[in-house]
């Protein structure tokens, strides 16, 4: 039943027998034989020694070889490839014998998270009849074990293989399944003993830590318009009011010392027989701050084909906006409004794309009874030019207050409503209708102040969530202003 071997990780020192206990068989062997070779002798009765002679022979012959050492246990979680939402993921426990005595029999298990679905598992080369499950499993369709996902099966790693490991050599128990929700998922702890000597030694239990598989989240297609409130970078894909080199034509003027002669226009020269250059606005990137309200979560996660919690679609939605301007050129920083504060700065290119996902991996909803808004938005943490998005469920008053604060210290904010459409009250309850219904409006009422402060709020919906609400700030931005003399 022993798969392809594998190389053995170098050894450490080796341990001592210590590690080694007689099983119940031993015991048994050695009683019978002794209470036959008493006997026999006390009795004078030659065939009591000769039916000892067997269990007596045997069982030296079976310790002939003791093992020195405990075997080896180590996870290896898939490849390197980065792990999406939804897709394949692969792991191996490797049970390892650096002793020069055959394993007769290793049982191994292993604790896998519940959001890994594993569909598949056993020994690599194994006869697919001995790694089938027991007669006392549950079946494929069986309920969902508490702590499961909602809509997950009992995993086939949840119960323990059996194998036997040559010496020298590695057996590997092969899992793969389905990554189900983002985050950092434990493949682990994992742990074996072995019995060997004919069944009359066993192992103490050898444990391995778990290790993590990182589960970035599904980026959900997303597009928004071209126009920002302000473009203050020096390069970009934005058009700003500012005269410079781009490919926004903002007139022609008169032909001045330091202008190229690829700016010239011709016709107007002529016409005027005056030089006259084309004059364009330049083009600048901007700079996006996505706000992550991680103070409240709502909801129950369903993973990748189910329900969304408010960390699930915020999540998903800043991975998405993140790569949208990205990609266009333009800076990107992320921020937490909670206790924890974390922030990653701004920074363009795909390797912030990558950074970005990395950051979200550690995104937690904590509850606070402070107020983290000086904690967040410290002195010259937040450029006055950037546009501010904030991803929220508006669960948490503090929400609201710190929205109207950023639209007061005059910045450009957009309010992402992040809270599930399905979200229903419990109904077992009494009064939980009731005050869930004055709790909407109560929220409702929220959402129009924080609009008559000038802050607009939109519910995510994926692709053109933001189109109109971009549109809206960046005409707010480019109106005159009327100052006071």
């Amino acid at each position: 039943m022993t798969g392809p071997t594998a190389p053995v990780p170098p050894s450490t020192e080796p341990e001592s027998t210590a590690g080694w206990a007689p099983t119940p068989a031993l015991g048994r062997a050695v009683l019978l034989a002794g209470l036959l070779l008493v006997a026999g002798v006390l009795l004078g009765r030659v065939d009591l020694v000769v039916l000892a002679a067997p269990f007596a022979l045997g069982t030296a012959y079976a310790l002939r070889r003791r093992p020195t050492t405990l075997p080896q246990v180590w996870i290896t979680a898939g490849d390197d490839a980065p792990l999406v939402e939804g897709g394949e993921v692969s792991a191996a426990v490797s049970v390892g014998n650096p002793d020069a005595v055959d394993y007769d029999l290793v049982v191994v298990r292993s604790r896998v998270s519940p959001w890994l679905r594993i569909t598949r598992a056993g020994f690599a080369g194994a006869d697919p009849a001995d790694d089938a499950p027991p007669a006392d499993a549950p079946p494929a369709d069986a309920p969902p074990a508490a702590g499961t996902p909602a809509g997950g099966r009992r995993s086939p790693a949840d119960r323990p293989f059996v194998t036997s490991v040559p010496a020298a050599a590695a057996v590997d128990l092969e899992l793969a399944g389905r990554a189900l929700r983002w985050g950092r998922h434990p493949v682990g702890p994992a742990g074996a003993r072995v019995a060997t000597a004919g069944g009359l030694l066993v192992s103490r239990a050898v444990l391995t830590e778990p290790v993590g598989v990182r589960v970035y989240p599904r980026t959900e297609p997303f597009e928004a318009v071209e126009a920002m409130p302000r473009a203050a970078g020096l390069v970009g894909a934005h058009h700003s009011r500012r005269p410079g080199e781009g490919g926004e034509l903002a007139g022609v003027r008169i032909f001045a010392p330091g202008d190229r002669l690829r700016r010239v226009d011709w016709r107007v020269s002529l016409r005027a027989r005056q030089l006259h250059v084309a004059a364009t606005l330049s083009d600048r990137d901007a700079e996006v701050v996505v706000l992550l309200d991680v103070l409240a979560e709502a909801g129950r996660s369903g993973g990748v084909d189910g329900s969304a919690s408010v960390l699930d679609t915020t999540v998903r939605a800043t991975a998405a906006i993140a790569e949208h301007y990205l990609h266009r050129g333009d800076r990107v920083s992320l921020v937490e409004y909670g206790p924890g504060a974390r922030r990653l700065r701004a920074a363009t290119g795909r390797r912030q794309y990558l950074t970005v996902l990395e950051w979200l991996l550690d995104v937690r909803a904590e509850a606070s009874q402070h107020e983290p808004y000086d904690q967040v938005f410290g002195p010259q943490q937040l450029s006055s030019d950037a546009l501010v998005v904030v991803l929220t469920p508006l669960l948490d008053e503090r929400s609201a207050q710190m929205l109207a604060r950023l639209a007061r210290s005059g910045r450009f904010v957009v309010a992402v409503d992040t809270l599930p459409t399905n979200l229903r009250p419990p109904k077992d309850r009494g009064w939980a209708e009731v005050a869930y219904r004055l709790w909407r409006l109560d929220r409702e009422t929220m959402i129009g102040q924080l609009r008559e402060h000038g802050v607009p709020v939109v519910r995510w919906a994926g692709a053109g969530s933001l189109d109109q609400v971009l549109r809206d700030v960046a005409r707010l931005a480019t109106a005159p202003r009327v100052g006071s003399r």
